[in-house]
């Protein structure tokens, strides 16, 4: 594998050094991250990458979100809660009920945007691959699928709808990450 600039592999010079000056562990090392490169632009690695990522982040968010709801069984003695009221259970039970919901609650939120993520980021990537670009329609025409996708147990007009929103939510996210960088504070070079 002849890397840019290196001449090949097999072209050792004087002093067992390569082609470009490189000792052959230097050599190694920069095939070494050619490789790694390659194996991160891979589409099974970006979905796996994002679904590992949404999990943590939706874990994160369902512990967050978990923690501020007042419908829990905690919550039984509340106007409009239901069950046992909160005196009647000692301390230590409601800090175990407490965490045992909020590790529900954090579970599935995990479940559901690790499996989002990586179903966006393949999508994603499958179709960048095809087009051969990389520009808006890429994540949008992913959107479209994933949203669909994802409503399709709702019938066609539920699967509209998630494809119609969930495409609407990538291209702003999408145009608002490419938008050119104003601020001529964080430019070094002024």
């Amino acid at each position: 594998m002849a890397l840019p600039g290196m001449g090949g592999m097999g072209g050792m010079g004087v002093g067992g050094r390569g082609a470009a000056g490189m000792d052959p562990q230097q050599t190694q090392e920069q095939q070494m991250i050619k490789m790694m490169q390659m194996a991160m632009e891979s589409c099974p690695a970006k979905t796996v990458m994002a679904g590992t990522m949404g999990f943590g982040l939706g874990g994160l968010f369902g512990l967050f979100m978990s923690s501020m709801r007042y419908d829990t069984p905690m919550g039984a003695g509340l106007p409009g809660g239901v069950g046992t009221q909160m005196p009647d259970i000692p301390v230590r039970e409601q800090i175990r009920r407490g965490f045992k919901d909020m590790g529900k609650a954090s579970w599935s939120s995990a479940k559901n945007f690790g499996y989002i993520g990586a179903m966006f980021a393949g999508t994603e990537c499958v179709i960048e691959g095809l087009r051969a670009k990389n520009d808006l329609g890429n994540g949008v025409a992913a959107g479209c699928l994933t949203g669909g996708f994802l409503a399709k147990g709702g019938g066609p007009q539920a699967a509209a709808v998630g494809c119609a929103g969930f495409a609407a939510f990538s291209a702003a996210i999408d145009a608002y990450m490419k938008m050119p960088n104003d601020d001529r504070a964080s430019d070094p070079i002024i």
